[in-house]
């Protein structure tokens, strides 16, 4: 008959399973979790028992040596299940079960172990990021970013203001240079219409009001 180590060494190849000598106190089995990460998840103490009746005296001796190493979990392993019960069951705290309901057993709290270990282990992460985070956006580092970007913005809103008002006055110069050219072009015309008379053939953009607009553009 195979011992309780090497099923559950042959179940669970990521655990560490040692078997307490015999004559030290303590539970007949010691089971270390690991998830696949190699992190140590929780520990399972086992007790066996292969007698012909169930001893209520068992669950608070083997809650003492649970306590004793720190163990999350413990079973009992035995041959007579309390009267009445016919499957595995929990007894203040303390699992109880037949040996050929062990691993499926096991495979269940083991599972409960690695799962709660994860959902600490992200609301560790969780934990240092937001400190993380929050030192980050207390600090002077983001003082100084969000100040460049600042800057930045503002630079660049001056550098258009001043890109406008140099193109302002420059439209302005080249409408007062357009101005000139146009009056100084129907004086010109009009100089000359005035010696030559009817002679001097009409310029249509000279005589129309919109004409002026035409060559003001």
């Amino acid at each position: 008959e195979l011992k309780i180590e090497e099923i559950l060494g042959k179940e669970f190849p990521y655990d560490s399973i040692e078997e307490v000598p015999k004559g030290i106190r303590g539970a007949d089995s010691i089971q270390k979790v690991y998830n696949k990460m190699q992190q140590h998840c929780g520990t399972i103490i086992i007790e066996s028992k292969r007698t012909k009746a169930f001893t209520s005296d068992w669950i608070p001796k083997l809650k003492s040596d649970q306590r004793s190493i720190s163990a999350e979990i413990a079973v009992l392993v035995t041959e007579t299940m309390p009267k009445g019960v016919e499957s595995f069951t929990e007894i203040n705290g303390i699992w109880v079960c037949r040996i050929n309901e062990l691993v499926g057993l096991i495979y269940v709290l083991r599972q409960t172990l690695i799962k709660t270990m994860a959902v600490k282990s992200s609301q560790v992460n969780k934990g240092d990021k937001m400190e993380m985070l929050y030192s980050f956006l207390t600090g002077e580092e983001f003082k100084d970013q969000i100040s460049a970007i600042v800057e930045g913005f503002s630079a660049m809103r001056q550098d258009l203001d001043k890109e406008k008002r140099a193109m302002t006055a420059i439209w302005k110069r080249r409408e007062k240079q357009i101005e000139v050219v146009t009056d100084n072009t129907i004086n010109m015309h009009a100089s000359i219409k005035g010696i030559a008379g009817k002679s001097i053939p009409a310029i249509q953009q000279l005589e129309l009001g919109d004409g002026l607009e035409v060559l003001g553009e």
